[in-house]
C-alpha cells in the first residue's frame, strides 16, 4: 500500500499541493480527475520521488519515500508518461526490454529469460508484430501500447500513467482502456491513471479521486463520485448525467451551450 499523509509541495514560490492525504491499495485501478493545473502530475511525480515535499510523508509499504533507493523504486512503480521521446529511435523490441532494466545486475546484459519475459508481453499486447519496427514509425496509439508493454517488462506492483488518452481518437482511448483493465485483471497491478475523459473513467476504474488546486476534494467508487454536485465542485459546471447502458455507471452528457 501507498500512504500520502498531509503532504504539501511547491514549485519556488507557487504551492502545488497543500496538506494532501491519500492512500492506494496494491490492486486499486484508479483515475485521477481534475481540472488543468490542480496538482495531478506533480501528485505523482511526489510519489515516483521526483519532486521533494515541503511537509508531510509517503509510504510505501510502511517505508518511508525517502529510504528507497532510485532502484528500488523502480522495481516498485513503473511510469507511462504521455509520451517518451528517445535521443536514438530504437525498434520496439529494445524499448520494451529496457523496462528489465531495474532487474539487471552489475554489468549484467539482458538474459534469455528477459527476452523471453518480453516475448511474452509482446505477444499478449498484440506487439509482436511491430517488434522490429522503429518506434517513430508507429501511430499514436501504438506508442502508447510500446509504453505500457514497457512499463510491464519492469514488473512492478504499480503502474502510473500520466494522461495516457490525450493525444489519442476515441478508438485508441477504448483500446487503451480495455487494455488497462485486463493488466489489472489478470496480474492484479495497482493502476493510479490521470485523465480528463470522465466517462471512459467511470466505465473502466474501480475508483476515481477528484484533485482541485492541490487538494483531493472526494474518492471513491464511480458510483459514489459520479454526482452532478461533486462534478460541479470540481469543474464548476452543472453536467447532467446518464447511465451507460453497457456498464450501468453514470457518464456524463456534455451540454451544447453554457
Amino acid at each position: 500500500m501507498i500512504r500520502i499523509q498531509n503532504i504539501s509541495c511547491a514549485y519556488t514560490d507557487t504551492k502545488v499541493l497543500s496538506d494532501l492525504s491519500l492512500h492506494l491499495e496494491e490492486e486499486d485501478f484508479c483515475v485521477l480527475l481534475g481540472p488543468n493545473g490542480a496538482g495531478k502530475s506533480t501528485l505523482l511525480f511526489c510519489i515516483l520521488g521526483f519532486v521533494p515535499l515541503s511537509n508531510g510523508t509517503i509510504k510505501i509499504h510502511d517505508r518511508d519515500l525517502k529510504s528507497y533507493k532510485r532502484i528500488e523504486l523502480s522495481r516498485l512503480i513503473a511510469y507511462v508518461p504521455q509520451e517518451s521521446i528517445f535521443i536514438f529511435d530504437y525498434p520496439v523490441k529494445e524499448i520494451v526490454l529496457m523496462g528489465r532494466y531495474p532487474h539487471l545486475k552489475l554489468m549484467q546484459s539482458w538474459t534469455e529469460e528477459d527476452h523471453l519475459y518480453v516475448e511474452e508481453i509482446l505477444a499478449s499486447l498484440d506487439l509482436k508484430k511491430l517488434s522490429h519496427r522503429y518506434y517513430s514509425s508507429l501511430s499514436g496509439g501504438e506508442k502508447q501500447r510500446v509504453l505500457i508493454a514497457r512499463a510491464l517488462a519492469q514488473d512492478t506492483q504499480y503502474i502510473f500513467l500520466d494522461e495516457t488518452l490525450s493525444q489519442l481518437d476515441i478508438s485508441h482511448q477504448i483500446e487503451i482502456m480495455h487494455l488497462l483493465r485486463d493488466i489489472h485483471n489478470t496480474r492484479k497491478t495497482g493502476i493510479l491513471m490521470i485523465s480528463h475523459n470522465l466517462n471512459l473513467a467511470a466505465d473502466y476504474a474501480q475508483r476515481l479521486i477528484f484533485l482541485k488546486a492541490g487538494k483531493i476534494i472526494g474518492s471513491g467508487s464511480p458510483e459514489q463520485m459520479m454526482q452532478t454536485e461533486s462534478l460541479k465542485e470540481l469543474y464548476g459546471l452543472d453536467l447532467p448525467l446518464v447511465k451507460n447502458p453497457s456498464t450501468q455507471r453514470m457518464n456524463v452528457l456534455y451540454p451544447g451551450k453554457y
